[in-house]
């Protein structure tokens, strides 16, 4: 099976924890970047890591890197990838997204265009034709140029790998779910504590449910995308069969039975109501809970537990004023903390003052295009 070339984005703060996670899909010869972690492995390792990785954005396989200061260099580079080799004479090949970061070349319908038009001239060469039909299996292709250095790659996974299946509909202001999935990562989140306890994971601020659905899985071992489609399932080069292959041998790997429970709460019925349809589209609404309650009347439970959550900012729902009531009602309520650990995302660096406590650690997370900081207790 041949060797692929291969890159994932991520968001950034999350590199080393999506290095580990394609190492353990089988990922050799790993190099991590901000928000990107560069790696090779064959067609198994492509379909596992599409499959299994938490907080990869896509799993990209690279077709050329080269220095482009000029639209000749990127032509001139671009049509002697041998395209061919990857994609039949029928295949439907758009060059659907770029990104151009500190580089000469910053026009991203330009750089389409010209990537575009050096991809069917080297198609038309190795089939010896002048025309395409472009009716066949979808190979998306996407470029990402950063200090004039462009990387060109076949987009493995379609659509964003943060989109699992189980979020049709979502609250106001959702996290996304990789981003919910590395904070998961880091509060290291187990279907049991050192102890031999079953871990207790609570969401003051459930809203459509993502955080606990991400602990769910990590949990019980359940691969993100098991149940979707990705772009390569169609793809010539790649053979079939390894798509069941590496589902079957992740799902013999999963928790069937577990005491894990995840506690979901918020003040807006709808969002529990939403919570509670998307812990069963996931398949995992035995192990989640949700019910109406706010901050002010939160309760621990009798045994230790982590609260995880994601509450509103003031860039993002509300005026900063009902953030700093909520911030300080949470630490009402949370204070002490006792035997229980707490993580929380906010955009807010006064969030420790208005809480009452400061964080044992923070580490830096973008939400989007966002700063924030996880603030762990």
């Amino acid at each position: 099976m041949i060797k692929l070339q291969m890159s994932a984005p991520c968001h950034f703060g999350l590199e080393k924890t999506l290095a580990f996670e394609l190492r353990r899909a089988g990922g050799e010869n790993i190099q991590v970047a901000d928000g990107r972690v560069c790696f090779e492995g064959d067609a198994e390792v492509l379909a596992r890591a599409n499959i299994s990785c938490s907080v990869a954005e896509r799993i990209g396989v690279v077709l050329a890197r080269f220095k482009a200061e000029s639209f000749d260099d990127v032509f001139d580079n671009i049509k002697t990838i041998p395209l061919g080799d990857y994609l039949g004479k029928d295949a439907k090949f758009p060059v659907v997204k770029g990104q151009s970061v500190n580089s000469k070349l910053s026009s991203i319908p330009a750089l389409q265009r010209t990537v575009k038009k050096a991809l069917a001239e080297a198609m038309c060469k190795h089939y010896k034709t002048n025309t395409l039909p472009e009716t066949g299996a979808l190979y998306p292709v996407r470029f990402f140029l950063l200090k004039d250095e462009m990387t060109v790659f076949l987009d493995s996974s379609g659509e964003g790998l943060h989109k699992r299946g189980y979020r049709e509909k979502s609250g106001v202001a959702p996290i996304k779910e990789t981003l919910a999935a590395g904070i998961i990562d880091i509060a290291k989140v187990r279907q049991k504590l050192p102890t031999g306890e079953s871990e207790i994971i609570i969401d003051p601020f459930c809203g459509s449910g993502t955080l606990l659905i991400e602990a769910a899985f990590k949990a019980l071992n359940i691969p993100p995308c098991l149940n979707r489609k990705f772009a390569a399932e169609r793809w010539e080069f790649i053979p079939k069969e390894i798509w069941e292959k590496q589902r079957e041998e992740l799902r013999a790997n999963m928790i069937k039975d577990s005491e894990f429970r995840a506690l979901g709460y918020d003040i807006d019925s709808d969002c529990v109501k939403l919570t509670l349809e998307n812990a069963e589209k996931a398949g995992v609404e035995k192990y989640i809970s949700a019910q109406k309650r706010e901050i002010k009347d939160f309760l621990y439970p009798e045994i230790s537990a982590k609260i995880i959550t994601n509450p509103p900012y003031a860039e993002r729902m509300l005026e900063k004023s009902d953030v700093e009531r909520i911030y300080r009602q949470m630490g009402e309520r949370l204070l002490p903390l006792g035997e229980n650990k707490l993580f929380v995302i906010t955009s807010d660096e006064e969030f420790e003052g208005y809480f009452g406590d400061k964080a044992k650690k923070n580490r830096k997370l973008y939400n989007g295009m966002l700063m924030c900081r996880l603030f762990m207790y």
